[in-house]
């Protein structure tokens, strides 16, 4: 027989069967998924979305997809896609995930790629928890001993962010912090009046803070002309931002790559993309310094492991887009625990109710930073008694209009 004839008959007879058969190898029986249930929990206005895999050996996986709103059409994915994957061993995490993105008819959107990474979650939960690993030893291992992260403040006024800010790394003792640098109603109000009153903002902070916190200042992809984003990259630039975060509108990857010829400031951006392929179009432009994935929305954690690859190789740091729950934070703390090219990961403080109800011992902050896990997985459990105390409810988000009534950029 010729080699290459023994070849092509070896892999036909190979394909499914023989990922059965790759998971009798070692001692324990191959695990099979028997259910996958959702849970949509209301917290703080919007909901958050949990996902629970079961198996015929009493392990389970949890994860979390994004908060789409609406969010039922989530579920229904998560839902339609058990029909999928029930009888399927859960280790084979890139064969189920190259299984929900490839059968689908095409391309995902937020929907589906919210439902594939929060599956894709619970599976390398499982993993951990089969192997008594935590899954970032699964991923490489670790490459630090801490997570950097930072949050969020708030406030109308200049000096209120100020004080906002203030208080926040004080009582976390963080050493970066992020605002919006231009005020509220900034798509009913005059350019100069925003452009303005952002350097007032930015000011206000970076005055109060000293000179050595970094202050992350994001516009929230609320501006569509590359010369506003440049009239207020200019306006804060003399305060050293960490970073201008979604200066534009994210359709456009041309109009992000000439921004970044016109201003001083490190561009971050990248939440509203999904999968590797839209990352590499940002890249390749050397668009971004810094990009910002959501682990619950671009795929999951080995797909995000993938587009920290692609940016290393164009030397660019990662900083997750993390506004989700608990879950979503413990997940990103595995990938930033095995990412050489991770910079900061964003945090919602979870020590007080609801978010601290959420999972049994939701991961905390110490001196700015999280400690890396242990437990095997995630190292985490839904709380799924508490759920009950709060229901979800229907939302979308908040509209916003300009001056004349045409609808703005949110």
């Amino acid at each position: 027989m010729k080699r290459r004839d023994f070849f092509q008959r070896t892999m036909a007879a190979a394909g499914a069967p023989m990922l059965q058969a790759s998971a009798q190898v070692g001692t324990k029986p191959a695990l099979k998924i028997t259910d996958i249930k959702t849970f949509l929990v209301g917290v703080g206005g919007r909901n958050l979305c949990f996902v629970k895999i079961e198996t015929d050996q009493g392990i389970h996986g949890i994860g979390e997809a994004y908060s789409a709103g609406p969010d039922e059409a989530t579920m229904a994915v998560i839902r339609d896609f058990k029909g999928w994957l029930v009888g399927q061993d859960p280790r084979n995490v890139e064969h189920l995930f190259n299984m929900m993105y490839n059968f689908t008819r095409f391309p995902g959107g937020l929907v589906v790629n919210s439902a594939i990474s929060g599956i894709e979650h619970a599976l390398w939960d499982i993993a951990g928890k089969a192997a008594g690993l935590p899954v970032y030893m699964l991923l490489g291992g670790k490459v630090r001993e801490k997570i950097r992260v930072y949050q969020s403040a708030g406030g109308e006024s200049p000096q209120a962010v100020a004080e906002s800010a203030k208080r926040i790394v004080e009582k976390y003792g963080y050493t970066a912090i992020k605002m919006r640098p231009q005020p509220n109603r900034d798509n009913a109000r005059p350019y100069n009046e925003v452009t303005r009153i952002a350097g007032q903002r930015v000011k206000a902070v970076r005055d109060t803070l000293g000179p050595d916190v970094d202050i992350g200042c994001d516009i929230h992809a609320r501006f569509f002309e590359i010369s506003r984003a440049v009239r207020l990259a200019k306006a804060i630039e003399p305060y050293n931002p960490m970073w201008l975060e979604e200066p534009l509108r994210p359709e456009n990857e041309n109009a992000m790559a000439k921004l970044a010829e016109q201003v001083n400031i490190p561009l971050a951006s990248g939440e509203c993309n999904y999968m590797r392929h839209e990352f590499r179009k940002l890249l390749a432009l050397q668009a971004l310094d810094i990009v910002q994935p959501d682990i619950c929305l671009c795929g999951g954690i080995w797909e995000m492991k993938k587009i920290a690859s692609m940016a290393e190789a164009h030397y660019v740091m990662v900083a997750p887009h993390n506004p989700m729950g608990p879950l979503a934070t413990a997940v990103n703390v595995h990938f930033a625990a095995s990412t050489q090219n991770f910079f900061i990961l964003e945090y919602h403080a979870d020590d007080t109710s609801p978010r601290k109800d959420l999972l049994k011992e939701p991961l905390m902050v110490k001196d700015g930073y999280i400690p890396v896990p242990t437990k095997p997985g995630w190292g985490v459990e839904l709380n799924e008694e508490a759920f009950r105390s709060y229901p979800s409810k229907s939302w979308h988000r908040g509209f916003d209009y300009r001056a004349d009534g045409s609808v703005g950029y949110i």
